[in-house]
């Protein structure tokens, strides 16, 4: 048996028409390779699109490449992802399924004691069942596998994939620890293979070798088999989505699975060049220049430039540093995209203006209780409130997180606040 893993496609999630172009690369990439590689079914664990209505170029890109899967005989098995799943109702998948391009495995009913009952969608060629759940937003779908009859799924005889949209515990790596997530427990055992989605990491089981971190990934997945979780596996997207996930992954990819080894399959459509430039103590003069001599050692012609910037400048503000005239170069010379970070430039003039040898949270303490009790309020102790919105309002997006998971994870922390304090 061999089939494609895919999932978190997200077709038309950047603005950049250029980096929009490459994420649809991306995808026929994938789909170009699953037909050279003859797999006998297509598996695709949600987010296929960015929103579930998305446009008619993105739409065509899409029943352009399932369909040539159709005629290579190759049959799709999906699930919706939090991005492409409407609670109207009205998705695009729908389409594709009432088209006889793709099947929807989501499938099943509440029976009299308010259990889920998921039914399996058998594989013709190989006889393999298929199921699983969609994703949500906000992590609702936790509520589906709360309600899973676990124990027909698991009672179910012969080679059995689950497709599931939602963040493990057990997998989720330490710089995502904040996002919501649910334990392994929540997925049915005795599944041969775990087609995840919907978070941006690559899950690598490794083999027993003496290389410490191969050794621990192997060492974990082994565990999660001993419980009865064979191959739980997120693929990581055909392309990454953001700043972060390019400076990480550097290229998107997906996992071909062929009779049980895996081989993850990267997707390289550009290259992508990491620079990180330092400097400390330097004007924005003496900061640009030390930039540009930097950038002389790449040749950025036809790939994706990633500028991340940090230093401190003795006077003066990022601002008088002339990025732009920098970027504009790197354009001039080839670059096919740029961007840059420069949160960790620093002016040493500015923290010894507003600073007298303090840090910044006594700083903050000092500032919040010389200017508390100015206004008529509900709240229980207003120094705690403003303290703690500020943490919130403080907190950076997590990797692999979606810019709307982040604003509602942000809102929602903001409204408990609120409520917390609010007086009775």
């Amino acid at each position: 048996m061999k089939f494609s893993h895919i999932a978190d496609v997200h077709i038309g999630s950047w603005r950049d028409p250029k980096m929009k172009v490459l994420g649809e690369e991306a995808f026929i990439k994938s789909i170009d390779l699953s037909i050279q590689e003859k797999v006998d079914f297509v598996l695709i664990a949600g987010d296929l699109f960015n929103t579930a209505i998305p446009g008619i170029d993105q739409i065509k890109t899409v029943i352009k490449k399932i369909k040539q899967l159709k005629n290579n005989n190759i049959p799709v098995y999906y699930i919706a992802g939090s991005h492409d799943y409407s609670p109207s109702g009205k998705t695009m998948l729908d389409i594709i399924e009432e088209a006889g391009l793709g099947i929807n495995v989501t499938k099943g009913k509440i029976d009299e004691d308010g259990k889920l009952q998921l039914q399996f969608t058998t594989d013709k060629k190989t006889g393999a069942k298929i199921t699983g759940l969609i994703g949500r937003r906000g992590m609702l779908e936790k509520q589906y596998y709360e309600q899973l009859d676990t124990k027909s799924l698991e009672q179910e005889e012969g080679f059995k994939i689950f497709m599931f949209h939602t963040s493990i515990d057990e997998l989720k790596p330490e710089e995502l620890k904040e996002m919501e997530s649910n334990p392994i427990t929540f997925l049915p055992k005795n599944f041969d293979y775990y087609a995840g989605g919907h978070v941006h990491i690559v899950t690598e089981p490794g083999e027993k070798t003496v290389d410490g971190l191969q050794n621990a990934e192997y060492e974990k997945f082994s565990q999660l088999a001993k419980q009865g979780y064979k191959y739980v596996i997120y693929p990581g997207p055909t392309f990454p989505a953001n700043f972060g996930e390019l400076e990480k992954l550097g290229t998107g990819g997906f996992y071909i699975y062929n009779e049980g080894k895996l081989e993850r399959k990267p997707l390289k459509i550009k290259e992508t060049i990491n620079k990180k430039i330092t400097f400390k103590e330097k004007t924005p003069d003496e900061a640009e220049e030390i930039i540009k001599e930097e950038l002389k050692q790449i040749n950025p012609e036809n790939k994706i430039i990633l500028l991340r910037i940090e230093g401190t400048l003795t006077i003066g503000t990022t601002s008088q540093i002339k990025i732009k005239e920098i970027i504009d170069k790197l354009y001039k010379d080839g670059a096919y995209y740029v961007m840059k970070n420069t949160t960790k430039i620093q002016s040493k003039e500015f923290e010894e203006i507003t600073t007298t040898g303090a840090n910044n949270e006594e700083i903050e303490t000092k500032i919040i209780k010389e200017n508390i009790d100015q206004i008529t309020h509900n709240f229980k102790n207003e120094q705690q409130i403003i303290t703690e919105l500020m943490k919130i309002l403080a907190e950076e997006k997590n990797e692999g997180e979606k810019q709307t998971d982040y604003e509602e994870r942000i809102q929602k922390n903001t409204e408990q606040t609120i409520k917390n304090q609010e007086k009775k």
